[in-house]
């Protein structure tokens, strides 16, 4: 284990940000957290982070204002750390380009100012789906190789990214981490929050949008939240080795095939109906379906129509970790957790448990 560190995190009051500091500060290490709106931290169980036997302190700024938006004092606590954690972005779909630009896109420039200050060793959370609309393998050491975003978010993850990799190339230490689509936990299918893939399952599930433009073979990849902040982590523990690395955190690939026969085994939910996306009209759907479609579905739908591949052959090296298999077991923790929180509309009543053709069981 590393000699104790003082860490500055980002958007430690997130997902992925609430999880990974827990882990630094079980690890023995001070984590500066830089809060914005967030009163506190809470994790992905529900509960509020306890630190232990590491120290958290907490840091009040903003990413879109330079340097940090931090007072003196904090910025002379932000001097002390040994390396720094971006997790802090705009994650959410459908919103004013200039939104993620501000965040995304200025907030990772002042955060690069920051480290390029005191070469302060930067992990960098960016998405796998940087790769942008494109079909294949996508690899961990490719970045701008003339793909088109598939959304603004993409956009805004693309150019930050490029932006770490330019400040690599003058001398600041860098990492890079990939998550795909972040969703719960690996075990139990807890997420503390629906978003990403969740609100358009939603809208599925209950019938509300019946036909989807997208292909059967087009490939989805969830990742469980625990085991991006696992990745960061070490990224982070271990960074003389993840130095100049960018690590796809990448976990269950699952094709729409796969979600519609999964789908099919609940009584209670819609399975939609996936149409090449060149035969499909949005203004054919009935006068029921046109809002959420236009309001949820049609935000998600570029990722319908990518038959992508995250190479994570590094990531699986260095971590030590081989690559996740049984993808359709855990969207179904997914979705019995789904049903359990009542996000999926009431769960079904108990009946008798019958077997899957995986051999796994059911109610």
């Amino acid at each position: 284990m590393p000699d104790p560190m003082t860490v500055l995190v980002t958007g430690a009051g997130g997902l992925v940000g609430a999880e990974v500091t827990a882990r630094l500060t079980a690890a023995g290490h001070t984590v500066l957290t830089l809060l914005h709106r967030t009163p506190g931290i809470v994790r992905n169980n529900g509960r509020a982070l306890v630190p232990g036997p590491g120290a958290l302190i907490p840091v009040t700024g903003d990413i879109t204002r330079p340097g940090l938006g931090l007072n003196q004092e904090d910025r002379r606590l932000a001097a002390t750390a040994d390396r720094i954690v971006h997790c802090a972005a705009v994650t959410d779909f459908g919103l004013p380009d200039e939104r993620y630009d501000r965040v995304n896109v200025t907030g990772t420039r002042h955060v690069l100012d920051l480290a390029l200050h005191a070469r302060t060793p930067l992990a960098h959370v960016s998405t796998a789906y940087v790769c942008g609309e494109r079909d294949g393998t996508a690899r961990e050491d490719e970045l701008d190789v003339g793909q088109r975003p598939g959304n603004g978010y993409e956009r805004s993850k693309l150019t930050a990214e490029t932006m770490v990799r330019e400040a690599a190339a003058d001398g600041l230490p860098t990492t890079v981490v990939r998550p795909s689509i972040v969703t719960g936990a690996t075990r139990t299918g807890r997420v503390r929050e629906f978003k990403t893939i969740y609100p358009v399952l939603r809208v599925l599930t209950r019938g509300l949008v019946r036909t989807v433009p997208g292909h059967y073979d087009c490939v989805l990849d969830l990742v469980p939240v625990d085991r991006v902040a696992d990745l960061v982590t070490e990224a982070v523990l271990r960074f003389e080795e993840a130095r100049g690395r960018t690590l796809h955190a990448v976990g269950h690939e699952l094709t729409l095939r796969d979600f519609s026969d999964v789908l099919a085994e609940y009584p209670c939910f819609h399975v939609p109906r996936f149409v090449p996306p060149s035969a499909f009209r949005a203004r054919a759907l009935p006068d029921r379906e046109r809002p959420y479609y236009d309001r949820v579905v049609s935000l998600y739908d570029t990722y319908f129509r990518r038959r992508v591949h995250f190479d994570d052959a590094r990531a699986a090296v260095f971590s030590g970790r081989p690559a996740t298999t049984r993808a359709r077991p855990y969207l179904r923790r997914l979705l019995d957790h789904c049903l359990t929180t009542g996000y999926l509309g009431p769960a079904p009543r108990q009946v008798p448990a019958t077997a899957r053709p995986d051999g796994s069981t059911h109610r």
